[in-house]
């Protein structure tokens, strides 16, 4: 049985290039996937902070307003806990509350700020605008 030798790449044989182009676009594709993966966390947790923000303002003003009973940051702080989110800053302008909220994710600090109270005083009486 004769053997019959193996043809020999000659320099600028592009013979297994194909494989390398394929690992490499592989590559690049499990690299956007990853960074488009951690950018979506990334704001589906600074909206989850916002909206718990948002949620410790109101619930500031309604104590500032005099519709519920208790202590204006107390409020806003139960507020903030119950959205997995820490109270950072409150202060209060008569009835207008604003917050300062914050969250992490990993090592990342996410945080939100929101103002809640009584509408302007030339808003109210005025008719609301389609």
């Amino acid at each position: 049985m004769t053997s019959t030798p193996h043809p020999r790449l000659l320099p600028g044989d592009d013979g297994g290039a194909a494989s390398v182009v394929a690992v490499g676009l592989l590559l690049m594709i499990v690299a956007l996937v990853l960074a488009v993966t951690g950018t979506a966390r990334v704001l589906v947790e600074r909206s989850r902070v916002a909206g718990a923000a948002d949620a410790s303002a109101l619930a500031g003003a309604d104590v500032a307003s005099g519709l519920t009973a208790g202590v204006v940051c107390d409020a806003a702080s139960r507020a903030a806990e119950a959205n997995r989110a820490a109270l950072v800053a409150c202060e209060t302008d008569g009835s207008i509350v604003t917050v300062r909220v914050s969250s992490t994710l990993g090592l990342l600090p996410v945080a939100a700020s929101a103002t809640a109270g009584p509408p302007p005083a030339e808003a109210v009486g005025s008719p609301a605008t389609p």
